[in-house]
């Protein structure tokens, strides 16, 4: 039998590439990694910065579709993990029944739970400033400056005011099936610095889900802000992942399950 897959969803802002220690770290525990991209989305970071247009029309619809497709092509249900916008994705699609289990971190709000407070709209092109001040506040300005360069590609218009921001009316799909009792374990996880989908934001998200009787769990990591998994302290965050799937009877080997 082939190991568990897992399927990476990043967010906005970020590359593809940006998973690539959670791909590795991951893969020594024998999981089978897949870190697709955003349908389009340029093969590097230096690319997609030249060409930002190719992102500027993604939506909704065509990113949570790119990612239903994949994760409903393995033999074996795989687990998603997604971060920001790809943790909001890595919910709905656990709400429809796709996949064996689901980690969102820091995910863009869904349903009802409040835009987060940033004091100003998501920008599309997030420049070294902004992302020091919204996703990279709990870190050096060094190291901010370092994910930036290597990590940072311009964000899709349509996407953003799909999720709301700018007084957009939000997608029927930036919301989840969070009664639905059939589904697979599901962790949420916050950084308690988070500015850009701040601590409260992910409460609000967990408490959705307080009648169903799925697993839900709430993970808060002190001191951590929305670069919590591409910054200097990305290990602690995937190895709480992987204690997490473990104790809930997912591992690398499914005939284990």
């Amino acid at each position: 039998m082939s190991p568990t897959p897992i399927v990476f969803i990043h967010g906005a802002w970020l590359h593809a590439s940006s998973w690539e220690p959670w791909n590795q770290r991951f893969a020594s525990f024998g999981f089978a990694v897949h870190a697709p991209g955003w349908p389009g989305e340029p093969a590097t970071v230096g690319e997609a910065r030249r060409h930002p247009e190719t992102l500027h029309e993604l939506g909704l619809d065509a990113l949570t579709d790119h990612y239903a497709r994949i994760v409903r092509s393995f033999d074996t249900p795989p687990v998603i993990v997604g971060h920001s916008v790809g943790g909001l994705i890595a919910q709905h699609l656990l709400g429809a029944n796709a996949g064996r289990a689901a980690v969102a971190i820091a995910p863009a709000p869904v349903d009802h739970a409040t835009r987060p407070a940033s004091g100003e709209p998501w920008p599309v092109s997030m420049d070294a400033e902004r992302f020091r001040r919204l996703f990279a506040n709990a870190v050096t300005e060094q190291e901010s400056a370092e994910l930036f360069e290597r990590h940072v590609i311009p964000g899709p218009r349509r996407l953003l005011a799909e999720l709301g921001h700018g007084g957009a009316v939000r997608h029927p799909r930036a919301a989840v099936d969070h009664g639905n009792a059939r589904r697979g374990p599901l962790l949420l996880i916050s950084g308690q610095e988070d500015r850009l989908v701040p601590d409260h934001v992910t409460r609000a998200v967990y408490k959705l889900y307080g009648d169903s009787t799925a697993t839900s769990s709430l993970k808060q990591f002190p001191d951590r802000a929305h670069s919590l998994v591409v910054d200097s302290g990305w290990r602690a965050v995937v190895d709480y992942v992987l204690v997490w799937l473990a104790e809930r009877g997912v591992s690398a080997d499914p005939s284990k399950w």
